[in-house]
């Protein structure tokens, strides 16, 4: 395993008199793609800034690589950061952008050639150094800033939402390119979103945030698949979030009706709340499934429908390649295994409140 490149430690910041970094504490692996995941104001840019160097934190420190560098300015910091508006010079051409971090470093011409190339290359944009920046697409400007970024050999990539401002297809075409371009270049890179097919497509660790806590840490399968508390739950991905009662280890009171589970130590009897997945639905012949129900709205999405059934007095999201149309009396039936079971919040504060890792 990669050792911790990061550690911040502790870490709180106040806006104004609000919280927006309450006690956080996270550890980064070397050459890691972790996201930072959650909805606006939740804290994850503070969080990047407080890495770059462009905040300070009110307490806690930043440790980067055993050294603490929490008063360290930007440029002494082994890290760049690539924004969302790209923050080109439009005065500049394309190579005189790239150069601009290395000629402040007074590195030798042949030297800075020999990068721009080698960056140019990197986000297959060869021949590209005379061109001036508004002649270029979204994307293109998108990887010269990364390009600028790169050929400072910095040991971490920060990345704040730099691909808010593409189309569809131009945003899925670059997940894939800063795939490729972290596994070349065996930097760290650290990326901001509220996106979560993103953050899913690309992370090796998802870091889930929400008023100014860690939710929960995990794998991109970990996060989907096991979400710790209804925010992540419903945050990433479509979810059935239905109150239920644990009657027992292994089996549980879904509207009225006991369905089988494979959760253990939530006690007997106890509230919970439970996650279902709509492509964990199953519908059948009414009559042949757990509970009954009718399917009252239909879309066709492409790759599925989908589809809502009202069974048991709650709207259920069913996402099947199977078509039942509007008023269509069905069965529902969930493999135990796709029952997700989660401690109810006790207070509303505590629905916030995550556990760091």
């Amino acid at each position: 395993m990669n050792k911790i490149l990061i550690d911040l430690k502790n870490i709180n910041k106040t806006y104004d008199g609000q919280m927006v970094l309450d006690d956080l504490n996270l550890y980064i692996r070397e050459n890691e793609f972790l996201t930072l995941l959650g909805p606006s104001g939740c804290g994850k840019t503070t969080t990047l800034r407080i890495l770059g160097g462009f905040e300070m934190p009110d307490t806690g420190k930043v440790i980067f690589d055993g050294t603490d560098i929490t008063k360290l300015p930007p440029n002494k910091r082994q890290l760049n950061t690539v924004f969302q508006k790209y923050a080109l010079f439009t005065h500049m051409t394309i190579a005189e952008n790239i150069a601009f971090g290395l000629k402040i470093k007074n590195k030798s011409q042949s030297y800075i050639d020999d990068k721009i190339k080698y960056a140019l290359k990197l986000v297959n944009l060869d021949g590209y150094e005379k061109r001036m920046p508004d002649s270029l697409s979204g994307g293109q400007q998108q990887r010269i800033a990364i390009a600028r970024a790169i050929v400072n050999e910095p040991k971490v990539l920060l990345l704040d939402e730099p691909l808010g401002a593409l189309d569809l297809k131009l945003r899925q075409d670059m997940q894939y390119e800063l795939i490729r371009l972290k596994n070349e270049l065996g930097i760290t890179f650290i990326y901001v979103t509220h996106d979560q097919e993103e953050a899913l497509t690309m992370s090796d660790t998802i870091v889930v945030m929400n008023q100014g806590y860690i939710q929960q840490i995990g794998t991109p399968e970990k996060i989907y698949n096991e979400p710790e508390n209804a925010f992540v739950a419903d945050f990433i991905g479509d979810s059935n979030i239905i109150s239920s009662i644990m009657i027992e280890d292994k089996l549980v009171d879904i509207l009225g009706t006991r369905f089988p589970c494979v959760d253990t130590g939530f006690g007997c009897n106890k509230p919970v709340d439970v996650v279902i997945r709509p492509e964990d639905v199953i519908l059948s012949d009414p009559g042949c499934g757990k509970i009954n129900g009718v399917v009252t709205h239909l879309i066709f999405k492409g790759v599925h429908y989908e589809m809502e059934v009202t069974a048991a007095g709650y709207e259920w999201l069913v996402h099947s390649t199977s078509m039942f149309p509007v008023g269509t009396k069905v069965g529902i039936n969930v493999d135990p295994f796709n029952i997700q079971i989660m401690n109810k919040p006790a207070s509303e504060d505590e629905e916030a409140v995550g556990i760091n890792e």
